[in-house]
């Protein structure tokens, strides 16, 4: 799972980064308005964790921003602005969650979960299934019916992008900033290297699922029973 986590404090940026790499989230940090709108736009993560008070662009500004043009990740709102009318804007805004600091890092993973799991979850919280493959993000563990094997975090996050989004076809340039990120300079050449890495997954534990090379597009992957 990818998160985009907009902080200006820098010991609670690099805290907060530290926890939820800690416990197996993909994260992007920036630290004021103007990057996390850029970053947000993108549009690839599951989960934008966005301070209310930030520079050059106040939180709830990227809020109706993203919400305006028609990004509907995940976001909780997080900030020291803990009246009953500062929630309630940053809710009207739309914003799906808010939390209000100092919290726990174990309060903020369960938000995490709650907002994630609400229309897009498949099956339940703790796994995502497709036909006869079912992944266990918080185990990394992929398991099909020759048995189960675990997965790099960029072959998880790619593995992740497919299940989320069915039979679409996803095209190279949103793989490419789903698992890395849009900062990396990453070759497009290392992506072929990685849907090789999972096919040879699906393989190990006898899935009947593969993943097709979409020719000028991507890929997307399928499989019958």
């Amino acid at each position: 799972m990818r998160i985009l986590l907009a902080e200006d404090d820098e010991k609670l940026n690099e805290t907060l980064v530290y926890g939820l790499t800690h416990a197996g989230f993909i994260v992007d940090a920036c630290f004021d308005g103007e990057d996390a709108l850029f970053y947000g736009e993108q549009n690839i993560y599951d989960v934008i964790l966005l301070d209310r008070m930030l520079p050059s662009m106040q939180g709830t500004d990227v809020l109706a921003s993203l919400r305006q043009k028609g990004v509907t990740t995940p976001v909780i709102l997080i900030t020291a602005l803990g009246t009953l009318s500062d929630k309630v804007e940053g809710l009207d805004l739309g914003a799906d969650d808010y939390l209000v600091k100092p919290f726990a890092q174990e309060e903020l993973f369960a938000r995490i979960r709650c907002v994630t799991r609400r229309p897009r979850q498949i099956l339940d919280e703790e796994f995502l299934s497709c036909l006869d493959i079912s992944w266990f993000p918080a185990e990394n563990r992929l398991s099909g019916p020759a048995g189960s094997c675990t997965l790099s975090k960029r072959e998880a996050a790619l593995l992740e992008a497919f299940l989320k989004n069915g039979n679409t076809t996803l095209p190279r340039s949103h793989l490419l900033l789903k698992v890395w990120g849009p900062d990396s300079d990453v070759e497009e050449g290392n992506l072929d290297n990685y849907i090789h890495f999972l096919r040879r997954r699906l393989k190990t534990v006898g899935s009947v699922l593969t993943i097709k090379t979409v020719r000028g597009i991507g890929y997307s992957m399928a499989g019958t029973l």
